[in-house]
């Protein structure tokens, strides 16, 4: 694993950082791999997996300084309408990105966890995925949460259809839902919610990404591509998160 540290100009942004109010959960819509290539001339594929390489980056920075859950928009249920190519592309990546960095992956402590239907993937790639998360489930580390064939909406009816069961069953009482026992049929039942979001090459807008966990998030677009999306990146995300008055809907606190 590459030390960030030894980069002048990484130590130098970390300096700037307060090391106790880091994010505990980072969340990141990778956008913009497609348009990465098109202004290269290349074709999407190797921005695809130029996007790998920028991944395989931020999974270091993450776990070297402290970062406690890292989640990644890899697949939407929306991306599903793209080229059937692309998405042969997509899910080939996929399986070589876990392939080739399970083991260094493991060795750091990273958590694999999947968010989203992966029985629709490819047999293969889902194997893939659940051989990953079953080596890794007793790490200690980051916890890398990984949105495969995700999709906020198809989540949240998910939830509600698992939780009309259970009432309907007598395993919960109409009266006792609430937001936390709500959050607890999400597939982020174990995490908390992400203090900040990041979206890549400069859209606004979350594309159907954590949009019950996301609520009171922090949400920092930059107008980097994915695959330009560096350390340093990141680093400076982070600076302008801690930046941020965090409120949760109430209202900031006169100085007496």
């Amino acid at each position: 694993m590459i030390n960030i540290w030894k980069t002048n100009k990484n130590k130098k942004i970390l300096d700037n950082l307060d090391r106790d109010r880091l994010p505990l959960h980072i969340a990141i819509i990778m956008d913009g791999n497609g348009r990465w290539a098109r202004q290269r001339g290349l074709p999407r594929t190797v921005g695809h997996r130029a996007g790998v390489e920028a991944l395989r980056g931020i999974v270091q920075c993450c776990s070297q300084i402290g970062i406690k859950y890292l989640t990644v928009y890899a697949f939407s249920t929306e991306n599903w309408k793209r080229p059937q190519y692309e998405i042969g592309i997509l899910m080939s990546l996929l399986k070589e990105y876990i392939r080739l960095e399970l083991k260094e992956l493991h060795s750091n402590e990273v958590r694999i966890h999947v968010l989203g239907n992966i029985s629709q993937l490819p047999k293969d790639v889902g194997e893939q995925v659940l051989k990953a998360c079953d080596k890794t489930r007793n790490n200690k580390g980051l916890v890398l949460n990984l949105a495969l064939n995700y999709g906020g909406r198809a989540e949240i009816i998910q939830a509600l259809q698992a939780i009309v069961d259970d009432v309907i069953n007598n395993n919960l009482s109409l009266e006792s839902i609430n937001e936390e026992v709500f959050a607890n049929y999400l597939y982020t039942a174990d995490c908390p919610d992400p203090d900040l979001v990041i979206r890549t090459s400069g859209e606004m807008r979350l594309s159907n990404f954590l949009l019950w966990q996301a609520a009171y998030s922090e949400i920092v677009v930059v107008d980097e591509c994915w695959p330009d999306f560096k350390e340093e990146s990141l680093l400076d995300t982070i600076r302008v998160y801690q930046n941020r008055d965090r409120r949760f809907g109430g209202i900031k606190k006169v100085e007496e």
